[in-house]
């Protein structure tokens, strides 16, 4: 292992142990406690660290810690069904070992690729207020200042755009759509690129607002982006999807 990834794994280790003890808002300790007694089995229920690949250039970024997924599980989009759908797009696009994400322990590594959240626990109907986001804000500079490679932050629903948008100060917000993309002039990374993409929600994949193919495309649109500012072999997809 090189000195240079020794070290990025060592600093987002450190990162990892200071997000996991945060207590800045009483709300969403509450919240996260609350899942916890509702659940079953055990829980993790703290802030949950990002997860992934230290050389990663593509930042997948959701809004907030589902409070069954990562807050049960620890791991940023893992042991819910949106997490099935995502890391299975990422196993296609290349950029994950395995097709899912089922808890800590399971195996899964990412290649070029980091997944987080904008805000770390699970807030009340998952919407956390703007001094929550604000409050959590400050992770994600930590994050991507420990994360030197990313090119790109794939933005996972409409609230994850707009918290990636007020989080790099960008005003007015550019429109969000399905394929949405704004390059930072100003701010904490300059020349970083925000790709927005549709949930990966049961809700949106049901209703065929999001498909397999639509979410295949937006990661295959972010790893040409994110590979072209670091050249090098792009990963190479696992396989392509049927669906239309």
């Amino acid at each position: 292992m090189s000195a240079d990834r020794s070290a990025r794994l060592a600093d987002l280790a450190d990162l990892g142990a200071r997000i996991a003890d945060c207590t800045a808002c009483p709300r969403l300790v509450a919240s996260r406690r609350a899942a916890a007694d509702a659940g079953a089995g055990s829980y993790w229920a703290r802030p949950v660290p990002g997860f992934g690949d230290p050389s990663a250039r593509v930042h997948v970024l959701g809004l907030a810690t589902a409070p069954h997924g990562g807050n049960r599980t620890g791991r940023a989009f893992t042991g819910n069904p949106t997490a099935d759908t995502l890391v299975a797009a990422l196993h296609r696009a290349g950029l994950a070992n395995r097709p899912t994400s089922e808890h800590a322990g399971d195996g899964l590594r990412l290649r070029g690729a980091w997944m987080a959240s904008a805000v770390r626990c699970p807030p009340p109907g998952h919407r956390p207020t703007r001094a929550e986001r604000e409050a959590c804000a400050g992770w994600l500079t930590a994050e991507l200042a420990a994360l030197p490679d990313v090119a790109v932050v794939l933005c996972l629903g409409r609230l994850a755009w707009e918290a990636a948008c007020d989080w790099a100060g960008v005003r007015p917000r550019p429109r969000f759509a399905h394929g949405a993309e704004h390059v930072l002039a100003t701010g904490p990374r300059p020349g970083l690129r925000l790709l927005g993409s549709y949930h990966p929600s049961p809700q949106n994949t049901r209703s065929r607002r999001l498909t397999p193919a639509m979410l295949d495309a937006v990661i295959a649109r972010a790893v040409t982006v994110a590979w072209s500012a670091h050249p090098q072999t792009p990963p190479a997809p696992a396989h392509r999807t049927a669906d239309p």
